[in-house]
């Protein structure tokens, strides 16, 4: 498994930070690759760092009009910070360690307002961070949660949020072998999670779920998103042997008996993320995790029809990618930032992907 304050602090870090060098790849026009699949060149790659093993991506907007891309690193244990116009690097946050504020084997990441939320395999918690700082504010689900992987967040009240983790927990010497059937109802654990008024995290643990036919089980699981306005939450099963897709589960938790096209997917569905557009419309976005090319398949936000696919110059083997819809200077109609192979990020142009794949022009500004 391949694995939504900033003043003259965030001046002083900037001026500290050296930047690797980025390669900057300027647009070209589309081409098939391949039947029904296009082409859209990456507006940027950021320098490689293999020792890194990226995984996971969210972005989070500074108050000075900059983006952040926190990303990340299972090898390393920490995070990394690049900024989103260019790919450079910006820090590191964090090292191997069980202590507030380090990480073990880091995976699945977001961002809700101003704190961000890390999953971490091998502490077996989420740890929560306030930013732009990376403070610690506290952690939950280590009494509970087994080998966790990914990560969506849904605000139901202010302040107040609930929590969806993928908890894949597998059996045998090398943690190869897939739990009975009438275990797979762990393969998703919620958690309540509220902040007081002094910033104080509180997490209570709200029970797990999970179809446990042969058929239709969540047998090898990481990336998770959702869609509060349609129910909806999209949960990959990586499982190439029992043809890999996304499932659609409720946000209670139910199972719908439907899944994104089976044969939209020739190897791992992997990273997901919801484009919302101002109509109420919008795309899923879903990876196809190839080599040498990573595949993006886009499905219509409501009904699941597909409504495109295309792949980069550059990127492959994707794990995680996050969707940033705002504008920011670089990219005025948003961009789609995604894992290249472990170790680099890769950014598409919003206006790009309309434009190929000719979607709603509404959009991206």
């Amino acid at each position: 498994m391949r694995n939504p304050l900033l003043a003259s602090g965030l001046l002083l870090l900037l001026a500290a930070c050296s930047a690797a060098p980025v390669v900057d790849r300027a647009p070209a026009a589309a081409v098939p690759a391949a039947p029904h699949v296009l082409r859209i060149a990456e507006a940027w790659e950021s320098a490689e760092t293999p020792a890194e093993e990226l995984d996971s991506l969210a972005s989070w907007p500074t108050d000075d009009g900059r983006t952040w891309l926190i990303a990340t690193g299972k090898s390393s244990h920490r995070l990394v910070v690049y900024d989103g116009d260019t790919g450079a690097q910006l820090r590191t946050v964090g090292g191997e360690g069980a202590a507030p504020g380090r990480f073990k084997r880091p995976n699945g990441i977001a961002v809700y307002g101003d704190h961000l939320f890390v999953v971490e395999r091998d502490n077996h918690r989420v740890q929560v961070l306030s930013l732009p700082d990376f403070k610690p504010l506290g952690s939950f689900g280590d009494d509970i949660l087994r080998s966790p992987y990914g990560i969506w967040i849904n605000e139901t009240e202010p302040d107040e949020f609930v929590a969806y983790i993928t908890d894949s927990f597998m059996y045998g010497k090398a943690f190869d072998v897939v739990p009975p059937y009438a275990e797979l109802d762990q393969r998703v654990r919620r958690f309540r999670v509220q902040f007081d008024q002094a910033g104080r995290l509180r997490a209570d643990y709200a029970g797990a779920f999970g179809d446990t036919h042969e058929d239709t089980a969540l047998r090898m699981v990481e990336s998770i998103a959702g869609d509060a306005a349609n129910d909806r939450l999209l949960i990959a099963d990586e499982d190439t042997r029992h043809d890999s897709t996304l499932r659609e589960y409720s946000l209670s938790g139910h199972y719908t008996g439907r899944s994104l096209p089976q044969d939209s997917f020739a190897a791992e569905a992997e990273g997901v993320a919801l484009w919302s557009c101002p109509d109420g419309g919008g795309y899923w976005i879903a990876v196809d995790q190839l080599a040498p090319l990573t595949i993006f398949h886009l499905f219509d936000r409501v009904t699941l029809a597909p409504a495109g696919s295309f792949q980069g110059n550059v990127t492959a083997h994707t794990d995680g990618l996050a969707l940033h819809a705002a504008a920011t200077p670089r990219f005025p109609g948003g961009a789609l930032y995604a894992v290249h192979d472990d170790k680099s990020v890769t950014a598409f142009d919003l206006r790009d992907v309309v434009r190929t794949l000719a979607l709603a022009q509404d959009c991206v500004q």
